[in-house]
């Protein structure tokens, strides 16, 4: 890897974590260039009525920057 650059996104999904991350990284992939990790440096959840209604995740991107 040459030159690599961090970025924060935050995605919400209904389903998971997991799920949550899959989107954030696939909406991420569709404006960056060779993403290269993920870090999940926060997990939130909704809550309505006494029940978990959704997920949001905090997470850092890394990404090779272009030569």
């Amino acid at each position: 890897m040459g030159v690599a650059k961090t970025i924060e996104i935050v995605a919400d999904s209904e389903t998971g974590i997991e799920d949550a991350v899959r989107q954030g990284v696939r909406r991420a992939d569709e404006s960056l260039d060779q993403i290269r990790g993920v870090w999940v440096k926060d997990i939130e959840a909704t809550v309505s009525g006494g029940e978990i209604t959704g997920w949001r995740v905090r997470m850092m991107l890394t990404f090779e920057l272009k030569d």
